[in-house]
């Protein structure tokens, strides 16, 4: 399995806390293996060794669980 990167675009981040409170959901999400969340960008970016079809769509419901908007890219 090779590694792979993906990138959430979020919305309704205003603070330290909420960029920890994503990066947590994104962590929590099966097979994943690392995220950074940058405040400014509104970006989120996840490194992966899941070649899972469906962990784009986890990663964005984990996010939009935890209360914020989220979609690809």
């Amino acid at each position: 399995m090779g590694n792979q990167e993906i990138v959430i675009s979020v919305g309704g981040m205003d603070c330290d806390g909420c960029v920890r409170t994503v990066t947590k959901a994104l962590e929590g999400v099966t097979g994943q293996g690392t995220a950074k969340v940058d405040l400014a960008s509104g970006r989120a970016v996840v490194h992966s060794t899941t070649e899972a079809a469906d962990l784009v769509l986890k990663l964005v419901a984990a996010v939009t669980d935890a209360g914020y908007e989220a979609r690809p890219g």
